[in-house]
């Protein structure tokens, strides 16, 4: 049964030709402090799927009612990151993610 005290978040992002198995090595030694600022500031049960055919990357993540979403960009950890993952993904100037909502259609608990 979904916990009423989250909120379901979804987001597509794209990764660079030929860097899937870097992504996903990355992902797998993500930082442990990056780890804790993400539960720290409302976020569980984080997933990245990827569409091989279209190096599509579909994120969904479960979020407190009261998260942020202005804190994470400005945090010096998350611009580390951003920067250290910024030649295999499509991103923003600032080196974010460019990541574009999904919008929630259907859902069956």
């Amino acid at each position: 049964m979904e916990d009423k005290s989250t909120i379901r978040n979804a987001f597509k992002m794209k990764l660079k030709p030929g860097f899937e198995a870097e992504y996903k090595k990355r992902h797998d030694e993500i930082w442990p402090e990056l780890q804790v600022l993400l539960s720290e500031t409302g976020i569980q049960d984080y997933s990245i799927f990827l569409d091989k055919e279209t190096l599509i990357l579909f994120a969904v993540q479960k979020i407190n009612p009261d998260f942020d979403e202005k804190y994470l960009p400005n945090h010096p950890l998350v611009k580390k990151w951003w920067a250290y993952m910024a030649d295999i993904m499509d991103t923003n100037p600032d080196n974010s993610p460019i990541a574009i909502p999904l919008k929630e259609v259907f859902h069956l608990d």
